[in-house]
């Protein structure tokens, strides 16, 4: 019974791929045979419109395709859990144990983002430290390198491996739409008032230019929105949600600085290559540059593994070793002639009689009015004295003093 849902599920998982491919195959009817060769009159235009049409349709077809079939970028097998790391891991109760565990395993491994909480990025269904930039997708059942988000439009996680089909897919399909629009516009106008009478394909080309136009008008906005996340080197999850680093969150981590070099992340260093449906993206989805914040700038580097260190109580030169390579690189150095005080370890501070000799002054000015007018009150009194090292002492233990004074005697 499961595997009968699990199949169910993977075909309506098709469902939006299907949608599109049966809108494209009626556009390609309607445009072509009843628009091109049995309503436009210019054999001319014909040609024209059919070569120019089947220009868009083709690199639309191929982006699309591209995105679909791509497959998803996978985790290198050197950040997934050997067994016994992984029994370690899940026999450990303490949050803070297994803290320890997961830094000690990830030492070694480029990841650089860190939890909410600090803690290395650690995928409990796959059984892996999850590099830079990688999410777990629930319905791939997969981490997908560099995740953007996943399309059911496409069946398939966008991320690493096909986010340039993806946006040349969102261009080219606005691209088509647009162009269909734009060239059955007169037609539509033609037969919407009745000019060119009633025909058979009439309602073929009414609906084709309002199928055209309204998903230009949604590709408009989501076309836009993706290319303003690759001029600044995001991805979508991370637009929403800042990533974290050693250093603390940086909602620009991954800029590359400028646009363009931003753009080459997805596009490559090609621009000839930009527009054609072949992957020329930079990097291997694991390794990614990061930002590393400064006192006046960021400066782009590949920045190492940096170990979590405990400082002893060692001199400067020794705690300034242990210090992280980029952490030491970016320290600020005072001038040769800057003279401190000090060792850096101990500091003077007021001593108590400095700091309280006022308020003490009035302690005993108060003890003082009240041992003379407490010298007709019952034994219970209470009186208060305060003795030459600063310590109070109460009344009653005085009194006991001198009693057992009086005794002896």
């Amino acid at each position: 019974m499961a595997g009968i849902l699990c199949c169910c599920a993977k075909v309506f998982k098709w469902v939006p791929v299907l949608f599109i491919s049966a809108i494209v195959a009626w556009s390609y009817y309607a445009y072509v045979v009843q628009l091109c060769i049995l309503t436009v009159d210019s054999i001319i235009e014909k040609v024209l419109y059919i070569i120019f049409y089947h220009m868009f349709l083709v690199m639309f077809a191929w982006s699309y395709a591209r995105a679909i079939f791509q497959p998803i970028g996978v985790i290198p097998k050197e950040f997934f859990l050997s067994k016994q790391d992984l029994e370690s891991l899940e026999n450990e109760e303490r949050g803070d144990r297994q803290d320890e565990i997961l830094r000690r395993l990830a030492k070694n491994l480029p990841v650089y983002t860190r939890t909410l909480a600090g803690g290395i990025r650690y995928c409990d269904i796959c059984k892996a430290v999850k590099p830079d930039r990688c999410h777990h997708c629930s319905v791939c059942q997969a981490c997908v390198l560099k995740m953007d988000h996943h399309c059911p439009w496409v069946n398939n996680c966008v991320g690493y491996s096909n986010y340039k089909f993806f946006i040349l897919f969102l261009m080219y399909a606005l691209l088509y739409c647009l162009y269909v629009a734009a060239t059955a516009a007169q037609y539509f106008v033609e037969f919407w008032s009745n000019s060119l009478g009633q025909s058979a394909g009439k309602f073929h080309i009414l609906f084709l230019f309002f199928a055209a136009a309204m998903f230009a008008l949604s590709l408009v906005s989501l076309l836009g929105y993706h290319l303003y996340l690759v001029s600044a080197n995001k991805t979508t999850l991370e637009s929403f949600r800042t990533p974290v680093f050693r250093t603390g969150p940086d909602k620009d981590g991954f800029s590359m600085g400028t646009k363009v070099d931003n753009i080459k992340e997805v596009f490559g260093d090609d621009k000839r290559m930009w527009l054609l449906p072949v992957f020329t993206s930079r990097g291997d989805g694991v390794i990614h540059q990061v930002r590393v914040p400064t006192d006046t700038d960021y400066l782009l580097a590949n920045v190492p593994p940096r170990p979590s260190t405990t400082l002893p109580s060692t001199t400067t030169e020794d705690r300034g070793a242990m210090l992280p390579e980029c952490a030491v690189s970016y320290c600020v150095t005072l001038p040769k002639d800057t003279d401190s005080k000090g060792d850096g370890r101990s500091y003077p501070t007021r001593t108590e009689s400095e700091d309280s000799d006022h308020l003490l002054a009035e302690r005993q000015r108060w003890a003082e009015e009240g041992m003379d007018s407490d010298t007709t009150n019952n034994d219970d009194s209470v009186k208060i004295d305060i003795n030459n090292s600063g310590v109070i002492n109460d009344g009653m233990e005085e009194e006991t003093s001198s009693t057992q004074s009086d005794r002896l005697a």
